[in-house]
């Protein structure tokens, strides 16, 4: 193992690419034969070994396939399409979205294989190894993922603007992944405490703010266990996730006496949004399938923690997006047709979620009460390899210099989890979670921007599948793929990656418009006006300062 302390003998700048390989070959061959080849490798494209490898194969995928949270994520995000467009959008948004996203997700498990991949696959031409500024650039994501590869897929010049801008967008989206994904577990569990209940209750705001942040504390605890204990854990979060979405499918199936049509689920729209217009109302629906199959690299977040990561991120990815796409819409159709007269106005149930008044509605109290436990174990699930990924993130993005922390939230702790990081997730979420209690008008604000942060974060994969079609020839790039790939300039790889980009650019659009004609302050969708405060400010930020000492992904054996 090498250790964090030991150093190079000479500075990256004052050797030689060959010198400098030697070096670093010396220092690995001498452990070669007790280190996982994914580490040695590692720390020949310049990086120590600094997590424990304990995600193997179908962990990996499971974790890919829980961060969507399927059965959870549907419950939480239905009224949307429901209400906004009525039974079509539900059911034809999920499907034409998860197509979409489908070839979104295979553009990035294409990025994702490129830069978890073996020292042979370099990316930069005749050598494995580049500087800038005197720090070794390598083409190796770690933790970083694809705000890490994005600054190898752009000529030098341009690696820190367009890191700095990913890495940013990575981390605001991701944060908005778990702030809003634990404040629907919030709503979840109250929600089936008011029906349980013979009395008409509603449940307070410090209520649902209590709770969240208990939720956040507990998946902050479980964060700072060991890799090979969340490993272990998240073996189990696939099956919670088929479990609660087949139990859902089956117990509706079996229960609802009286079942919507074809022509109901397939053809009606309704338009409730006050727009006058039908199209727009029926898109309004994409929501749910949006907010759901998001965070795709979250399994490249963990690649130094993955064996074989090459291969096994990418096919996690691949894996859990086609079966989210697959399942969710035999799950929404079967929500649609076991509506019964809830549907389309909520009516007959006290429940604020039309999900969970269907299913007590059609279940009874006693299966309700167990299928919806495995619905909130399934969102709890998500929000802990949500916050898995974000930290990593951030620890990536601190360990390259791009927070002002001076690298506290790089450090690790003595179980090899970066706590720092983890913590400084909590505390942002606890402090949006607060602004329930300053305005409802803020809050509105906050967590519309949140459910939109979500598009920051698909923005952020865009980037880099964009730049990847623009410079993947220029000399200081050279994209070469990794094993899981698309082909290197094939029809099939500018279709797949082409559409993906029209699409995201396209729902990032329409997410952005407000929901509800007439606008007031109250549901008004801040969500375009904040961001643009946001990027303006980053990118103030960078241009006045951070482009001075922020150069990008760099190497950490030194």
């Amino acid at each position: 193992m090498l250790s964090s302390s030991a150093p190079l003998s000479q500075h990256p700048k004052d050797m030689g690419t060959g010198s400098l390989e030697k070096h670093i070959d010396k220092q690995t061959d001498s452990f070669a034969s007790t280190e996982d080849q994914d580490d040695i490798e590692l720390a020949k494209l310049g990086y120590k070994s600094e997590f424990a490898r304990e995600f193997g194969n179908f962990s990996t995928i499971s974790f890919a396939f829980s961060i969507m949270g399927l059965c959870s994520s549907v419950t939480s995000t239905f009224n949307t399409p429901m209400l906004s467009g009525g039974p079509a959008s539900v059911v034809w948004c999920w499907l034409i979205g998860s197509v979409m996203c489908f070839g979104f997700g295979t553009s990035i498990a294409e990025l994702v294989s490129a830069y978890v991949s073996d020292l042979n696959n370099t990316n930069m031409p005749g050598s494995a190894f580049v500087f800038s500024d005197g720090y070794l650039s390598t083409r190796q994501p770690t933790s970083g993922g694809l705000y890490s590869a994005s600054a190898y897929l752009v000529p030098r010049r341009y690696r820190p603007f367009v890191g700095f801008t990913v890495g940013w967008l990575n981390i605001l989206g991701q944060i908005a992944g778990v702030a809003s994904t634990e404040f629907a577990l919030s709503e979840m569990i109250w929600a089936a405490y008011t029906l349980m209940r013979a009395d008409d209750f509603s449940p307070s705001k410090g209520q649902t703010v209590g709770v969240y942040i208990g939720l956040l504390l507990l998946h902050g605890l479980l964060n700072c266990l060991a890799t090979k204990a969340l490993a272990g854990i998240t073996k189990s979060f696939i099956f919670i996730n088929l479990t609660g979405t087949m139990a859902m499918i089956i117990g509706l199936l079996v229960t609802t006496p009286d079942k919507h049509n074809a022509s109901y689920i397939f053809t009606r729209v309704v338009d409730q949004t006050g727009w006058q217009n039908d199209g727009l109302a029926f898109l309004l629906g994409l929501l749910s399938v949006q907010w759901t199959m998001t965070d795709y690299d979250a399994t490249a977040h963990i690649s130094e923690e993955v064996k074989r990561a090459a291969i096994a991120a990418p096919v996690a990815i691949f894996v859990a997006v086609a079966g989210t796409g697959l399942f969710g819409f035999v799950l929404n159709t079967v929500l649609v047709m076991c509506s019964g007269d809830i549907g389309v106005n909520n009516l007959g149930g006290r429940s604020e979620m039309i999900v969970a008044n269907i299913l007590y509605r059609n279940l009874g109290p006693t299966w309700f009460a167990i299928v919806w436990s495995v619905i909130c174990l399934n969102s709890f699930s998500v929000v802990l390899t949500a916050l898995q990924a974000n930290s990593r993130t951030v620890f990536s993005f601190s360990r390259d210099g791009g927070l002002p922390d001076r690298g506290l939230f790089s450090r690790l702790s003595a179980q090899k989890v970066p706590v720092y990081a983890v913590g400084s997730v909590i505390i942002v979420s606890i402090l949006m979670g607060l602004l329930k209690f300053a305005s409802t008008v803020a809050l509105n604000a906050i967590f519309r921007l949140i459910i939109w942060l979500g598009r920051a974060l698909d923005s952020s994969y865009a980037i880099p599948i964009a730049m990847k079609l623009i410079f993947m020839d220029h000399p200081e790039v050279q994209f070469k793929p990794g094993p899981f790939s698309l082909g290197r300039g094939t029809a099939l790889m500018w279709f797949v990656n082409v559409i993906s980009l029209a699409w995201i650019s396209f729902v990032v659009v329409i997410l952005a418009l407000p929901t509800v004609i007439p606008v007031t302050a109250l549901n008004m969708n801040y969500a375009s006006v904040i961001t643009f405060i946001v990027i303006s400010l980053s990118t103030t930020w960078f241009l006045t300062s951070a482009r001075h000492w922020y150069i990008g992904p760099k190497s950490n054996l030194h």
